[in-house]
């Protein structure tokens, strides 16, 4: 199977998005698309830590 194109995505997502959309609304989910497909090359990479380090991590977000 193809892989879809940056192009194809981004037209699939105005295309779904309802008449009445705004710019904002646009911007928003494609820049949500934007992180989705880099946290995607990160895990692609090996560039990921552990369930147990992001437990870490969190902890001393609540301090």
């Amino acid at each position: 199977m193809a892989d879809i194109t940056i192009k194809d995505q981004v037209l699939k997502a105005i295309e779904e998005m309802p008449p009445d959309v705004t710019f904002s609304d646009v911007m928003d989910r494609l820049y949500f698309l934007y992180k989705v497909d880099q946290g995607l090359k990160q895990v692609e990479a090996g560039d990921t830590i552990s369930h147990e380090e992001a437990k870490k991590r969190s902890e001393t977000w609540r301090k």
